[in-house]
């Protein structure tokens, strides 16, 4: 308990003064109607502020007086105490705050520059479901509260793909945010972040940030002021049983690249579009959520193991991981572009019934209808039968058809011969690699007879 701490901050929150509206309505003459006009005139449109005050919990990492708190405790402060459970009270200096974990490290003077009691790490990837856990912390301001519970879940998404919490249903409420989750053993084994309650108390479901995810974080921000995520220049989509049969892989695993950014670290490295990644970074990819989770979780700058599907094979390739810039930096082909007068191209459509879709050959009044590039070749989607294989996929009007079966195609004839040859060999479906507005992806469609 001498590691936990509470945390109590305070920001100006902004409050819009009163407005000539708000005045009272009072008789004309009255003698009073100057008086609250000149008020309302001189304040109107201010704006106020007034002092608002937050509450939360965090605890020790560092004998030198480091502190780890959740993101969404200190942010918008600009004071920050730190109270310890003799009382002692302490301002606190934010050293870096990282809002998508949610995880900020602050820094405090030890008094008398004696070295401050810190808790020990333990190892989150060990932890099972039912084992026991402790939370303590500064649940609705009753300082250094304990209570116990067991570890319900593993892998819990909320609201963002790197998401991947600890559920417990120890009582955690408002206020324990930013403290920590102890195993039987003592060690900090996550960080308490989030509760699941329609009363806005305590509910059974509780979140806690993974403590191997937190340290990486805290390293990071004790090193740069921020976090520093991985990049490796592609976008994929998972592996469905359809797409796996497809490409010859034994079950559906791994991730399937739809794209890679030209000179990015997975061109670099020589990973392809229709590539399945296996592995990275000596991890399995077992499925789409893991994913994005190892990429930025890996160490920018570092050279990584990343084994692909390709051919019918495993292949082993080295990449260097690039540094995600922003949030936004995305993989998607380019959209829109200047579109060319239209010309009276004769129409050529073609309809596969196996797969419920019309198709037609790009056309500058197609490009025209569906927003599309002046770089997209292929064959457009121009109506998808209900109920068909391509209505199951949910494939639509203005899709753009670039390959099948892993061969690019710029008629529908084309389209029409491949998913032929197809039926013949008795495959049980057909891989399309279309693109919808310029993001790219592949649909396995079952052939039907």
């Amino acid at each position: 308990m001498p590691t936990v701490v509470n945390i109590t901050t305070t920001q100006n929150v902004p409050q819009q003064g009163p407005r000539l509206r708000d005045m009272p309505q009072l008789p004309p003459g009255s003698p009073f109607e100057e008086l609250f006009k000149e008020f309302f005139d001189k304040r109107g449109g201010e704006e106020q502020k007034r002092r608002g005050t937050s509450l939360g919990s965090g605890f020790v990492i560092d004998p030198d007086g480091y502190i780890i708190t959740n993101n969404h405790v200190i942010q918008g402060a600009e004071d920050i105490t730190v109270i310890f459970r003799d009382d002692t009270q302490l301002k606190a200096k934010l050293i870096g705050s990282d809002s998508r974990i949610d995880v900020a490290l602050l820094k405090v003077e030890p008094p008398s520059k004696k070295p401050m009691a810190a808790i020990k790490w333990g190892d989150s990837d060990k932890e099972r479901v039912g084992d026991w856990v402790i939370a303590i912390g500064n649940p609705f301001g009753l300082g250094h509260s304990v209570t116990a519970g067991i570890i319900s879940a593993r892998g819990r998404s909320l609201n963002d793909s790197l998401d991947d919490y600890l559920q417990t249903d120890a009582a955690i409420n408002k206020g324990n945010s930013g403290g920590p989750l102890f195993n039987a053993q003592g060690e900090v084994i996550g960080v308490n972040t989030a509760i699941y309650s329609p009363s806005g108390v305590n509910a059974g479901l509780a979140f806690s940030i993974p403590s191997n995810l937190v340290k990486q974080v805290a390293d990071q921000l004790r090193e740069f002021g921020r976090v520093k995520r991985g990049w490796v220049g592609v976008s994929y989509q998972s592996v469905t049983d359809d797409i796996a049969d497809s490409f010859g892989l034994d079950r559906a695993r791994g991730v399937l690249v739809a794209n890679v950014v030209a000179d990015g670290p997975a061109a670099k490295a020589g990973l392809k579009r229709n590539d399945i990644i296996l592995s990275f970074s000596g991890q399995d990819v077992l499925d789409l959520r893991r994913f994005p989770r190892l990429v930025a979780n890996a160490r920018v700058g570092s050279t990584v193991d990343v084994v692909v599907w390709r051919g019918g094979k495993e292949v082993p390739l080295k990449l260097r991981i690039g540094e995600q810039e922003d949030e936004g930096k995305t993989n998607a082909a380019a959209k829109g572009g200047d579109k060319k007068p239209a010309e009276p191209d004769q129409p050529v459509v073609s309809t596969v019934e196996q797969l419920g879709l019309t198709l037609q050959k790009v056309t500058d009044q197609l490009r025209e209808k569906y927003g599309l590039s002046d770089q997209v070749k292929g064959v457009v989607i121009t109506k998808v039968t209900p109920n068909s294989p391509a209505a199951e996929k949910q494939l639509q009007a203005g899709d753009v058809i670039l390959e099948v079966d892993q061969k690019p195609v710029t008629t529908p004839q084309e389209v029409t011969d491949l998913v032929g040859k197809l039926q013949q060999a008795k495959k049980r479906s057909v891989l399309l690699f279309v693109e919808r507005q310029g993001d790219p992806r592949f649909a396995a469609l079952r052939l039907t007879k």
